[in-house]
């Protein structure tokens, strides 16, 4: 299977989000009580650059996943804007199918994305022939991925998805994803499930395949460390909204946000005398039925002022590419840390 090359180069987004927004709508008792909605994702925007990956990162409960779910219009959008290589998704410019082509998931539990009635070459074979491919060429591209994957044909290829250790799954899914040929490939928490020996190796899979085939990835996952490797810009997420997007290294060493600076505190160190002995964030994340008004980390930030419990922060650009949702960083704000409003001169 020849590599896929993007032409526009990666400067050009491949993927934007404008407007993104899903609310779960919540069932009434018999005397009507109870109700509202679960604001599982509550007005995102970012994009993705070909050729690039975007790493995701946030608590449990943030929107990472039903984010990937949106993307691949798994679960439809409450509304919002879905925009590929300049085509809108579900569009009759677009449809749901040739974008599908276009754009595969690996997700977190390998055995049960995998059906346990067909064999391992079966499965990886499945989709191009759902999408007009002839059996023989299915089966060709399906053995050359196990291959590449590094799970020869001739042991795994008539092999059930029990009779394969986790690892094992995982790559077979990886492989099942590539063999539409796509352009994007969206991995949610795809090495969580992993131990660390293996869950290295499948990275380094992925960063591999990454180069022969021109993808471009958008990679979720709670693992700071492991998000760094692999990512070129990273986006935190917070109570369904994005607090900062940066290039990887920028945010991991300049953090502009304070929940992003909790986060990064919050990763185990190696260094016997540099111990975290205060919790960097304390409490649970607020309920999304019923959100905070203003900034949402305000009841936990530690710099918050009166201000944030009022104001929505906008989003600001602190840096190339870099850019937070904090009243801080946002000049003449109000909140005793921000810079004041640059003075503009009157015309007379």
């Amino acid at each position: 299977m020849e590599p896929l090359k993007d032409i526009g180069g990666p400067a050009q987004p491949l993927l934007t989000i404008t407007g993104l927004v899903k609310h779960f709508p919540l069932k009434k008792d018999p005397l009507g009580r109870g109700g509202g909605v679960v604001r599982a994702v509550d007005g995102v925007d970012f994009e993705v650059m070909k050729g690039e990956t975007l790493g995701v990162v946030g608590e449990s409960g943030c929107g990472k996943s039903t984010t990937a779910r949106l993307l691949m219009q798994l679960i439809e959008p409450t509304r919002g804007e879905v925009i590929f290589d300049g085509r809108e998704v579900g569009s009759r410019d677009l449809p749901l199918k040739e974008f599908r082509r276009q754009v595969q998931m690996v997700f977190q539990d390998s055995y049960a994305s995998l059906n346990p009635r067909l064999t391992i070459e079966d499965s990886v074979a499945f989709g191009p022939q759902v999408h007009g491919v002839s059996r023989r060429e299915s089966v060709a591209r399906a053995r050359d991925l196990l291959a590449r994957v590094g799970l020869a044909p001739q042991r795994f290829a008539e092999r059930y998805p029990h009779e394969l250790s986790g690892g094992q799954r995982q790559r077979v899914n990886i492989a099942r994803a590539l063999a539409l040929q796509p352009r994007m490939v969206i991995l949610d928490e795809a090495v969580s499930a992993l131990d660390k020996s293996v869950e290295a190796q499948v990275i380094n899979l992925l960063l591999d395949l990454k180069t022969e085939f021109g993808l471009t990835y958008v990679f979720i996952s709670h693992d700071l460390n492991v998000v760094r490797y692999v990512s070129d810009r990273v986006m935190v997420m917070y109570l369904g909204q994005v607090a900062e997007i940066g290039p990887a290294d920028a945010l991991y060493e300049t953090p502009a946000h304070p929940y992003t600076r909790a986060l990064l505190s919050s990763m185990p160190s190696m260094d016997p005398d540099n111990r975290t002995e205060v919790a960097a964030l304390a409490g649970d994340p607020p309920n999304p039925i019923n959100p905070p008004t203003g900034c949402r980390f305000h009841p936990r930030c530690s710099i918050a002022a009166p201000l944030c419990s009022r104001v929505a922060p906008e989003r600001i650009e602190t840096g190339s590419q870099h850019a937070v949702s904090c009243l801080v960083h946002e000049p003449g704000s109000g909140h005793p840390m921000a810079q004041p409003q640059p003075f503009q001169k009157q015309a007379a």
